[in-house]
Parts: C-alpha cells; sequence; structure tokens
C-alpha cells in the first residue's frame, strides 16, 4: 500500500554513470530501472524526469569553447540519449507501457511532452520518461523536475541523489561537522544555501507546497520504502526543520 498516488522522480545523469562519472553504466542502469519499477508494482503512477550530465553540462561550455546556450542544447540531447536508454532497459524487464516525452520535438524516437497526455498515460499505468528539460537553455533539471511535479499533479517529488544519503548543510564527505537534516522546510533550505537542488527549483516547490524527497538511489529498495510511508533521507516541505549532527 503506497502514501502516494502518482510520483515524478528526478534522476540525475551522474546516477546513471560509472565510476568515470560519465556514459552510461550497465550495472547502475539495470539498478536504477529495478528500483523504477519496485515502485510501479505498488500501484503508483510514476514519471522520470532524467538529467543529461554524464554527457555534457552547460558550465563545461567555456573548456570547451563553446557558448552557454549551445552547451545547454547539447546537454538537452543528452537527456534524451538517457531516457532512452532507461526505456530500454525497462522495456526488457516489465510488460508495462514505457512512454518517452520530450520538450523538443523528436517526433521519430519519442512524442512531445503534452501535459494532458502524459497525464492520461499515467493513469492508464504507463510509465512515463521525461526529457529535454523545458526545451530552453540555462536551466538545470532541477526546476523542470518540479515543474513537471506540479503539472503532472504529483503527490510528491523524489530526487534521487548519487552517493549521498541526504541533505547536509555543507559536503559531509569533507565535513566531519556537516549537520544531517531528516527534515527541512523549502524557506530553511533557500537561507540556509543548500545546493542539494537549485534555489529556483526550492522556490517554486516551496510557493506551491510540494512535497519532496531527498535518498540515495543507490541504496535498494529505499524509493519504495519512502511510497510505503517511511521518510528516509530527507523530506523536503513548508514544515518545521529537523537537524541531526552527524
Amino acid at each position: 500500500m503506497s502514501r502516494y498516488g502518482r510520483v515524478v522522480l528526478k534522476l540525475s545523469g551522474e546516477a546513471l554513470a560509472g565510476a568515470s562519472g560519465s556514459g552510461v553504466d550497465p550495472g547502475r542502469l539495470a539498478h536504477l530501472s529495478d528500483e523504477v519499477l519496485a515502485v510501479h508494482d505498488l500501484g503508483v503512477q510514476v514519471a522520470v524526469v532524467v538529467g543529461g550530465g554524464n554527457y555534457f553540462r552547460g558550465r563545461m561550455a567555456d573548456g570547451w569553447g563553446i557558448g552557454r546556450a549551445e552547451a545547454d542544447n547539447i546537454g538537452m540531447l543528452g537527456t534524451v540519449m538517457n531516457a532512452l536508454m532507461l526505456r530500454g532497459a525497462l522495456t526488457g524487464r516489465t510488460d508495462a507501457d514505457i512512454r518517452v516525452m520530450t520538450a523538443i520535438p523528436m517526433q521519430s524516437v519519442a512524442e512531445p511532452f503534452i501535459r494532458l497526455r502524459a497525464i492520461s498515460h499515467l493513469a492508464q499505468g504507463r510509465i512515463v520518461i521525461l526529457a529535454g528539460g523545458i526545451g530552453q537553455p540555462y536551466v538545470t533539471t532541477d526546476y523542470p523536475s518540479v515543474q513537471r511535479a506540479l503539472e503532472l499533479e504529483a503527490d510528491a517529488l523524489l530526487v534521487a541523489k548519487r552517493d549521498i544519503d541526504a541533505v547536509y548543510d555543507k559536503d559531509p564527505n569533507v565535513h566531519a561537522d556537516a549537520v544531517r537534516f531528516d527534515r527541512l522546510t523549502y524557506d530553511d533550505a533557500v537561507r540556509r544555501g543548500i545546493r542539494v537542488m537549485d534555489t529556483s527549483a526550492f522556490v517554486l516547490a516551496g510557493e506551491q507546497e510540494l512535497t519532496m524527497h531527498v535518498f540515495d538511489v543507490a541504496r535498494e529498495g529505499l524509493m519504495r520504502r519512502i511510497c510505503e510511508g517511511e521518510d528516509l533521507g530527507t523530506l523536503i516541505t513548508t514544515g518545521v526543520s529537523h537537524e541531526v549532527t552527524r
């Protein structure tokens, strides 16, 4: 039994990459596919917003001598490649229908993102993978993940991080005194300069009172347990923050 009927999973490109941080690692792709299906098998409607940082990031533009807008367009194409890889892996593991929808027209490989069509897919039990961000440069996939969760009327946004189990006030791998948050408010996240997501994403989510869970996607079964009712990782809402010293 799930506490959520519909969720959006925000999956970074790095979560798909191997030790090098680039490309797609078959083991990680298989693991992530199994995690998505574990939630879908609960009867939860699942949409996935996938990033492309394992291929190219806008902030890499200067090193390549490429303008930022052009670099972001390249990054958006990276999200489409990841979406197609994820669809392929999911299709090999389930009889469920998997749809890829993009914010930029790519009719030969995916459907254009149309809000009501995406909602219809979800209502019919299909898994929807959303690529291309919002189709515009100068925007990471953080903001689009919040926007899509709101557009699709999701009950929660699940933010899958790679190799970090919660939100901290600073990098726990560097600072032994890092403070871990079991719960956090959007106002506190902005005030403290928490960098787990873009500030603009926090502001929009807070304004619309979207429930957000930040967790380590590498831990098996964690996403399903969150949907079943456990507050694992960090829960971000408009409520009260709770600090836990590491």
